[in-house]
């Protein structure tokens, strides 16, 4: 009797976990996007302040020369 109830108890907890997992699933689309777009913003900001840097570092260089 006790394994039944342990089998019964597994079985509902893995059902209430799957419906829990689809009831979750567009939140965890709508997350996965949101997630993408910060990424690549951050991305962006990265490439600009990179190409400020160089900028900065081949007018260093050039006046140097001078």
């Amino acid at each position: 009797m006790k394994e039944f109830l342990v089998g019964l108890v597994f079985i509902i907890a893995a059902l209430a976990l799957t419906g829990v997992g689809i009831l979750l699933y567009p939140l965890l689309l709508a997350l996965a996007l949101f997630l993408r777009v910060i990424i690549l913003f951050a991305l962006a900001v990265f490439g600009v302040w990179l190409l400020g840097k160089f900028i900065i570092l081949v007018w260093e260089r050039m006046r140097k020369k001078e």
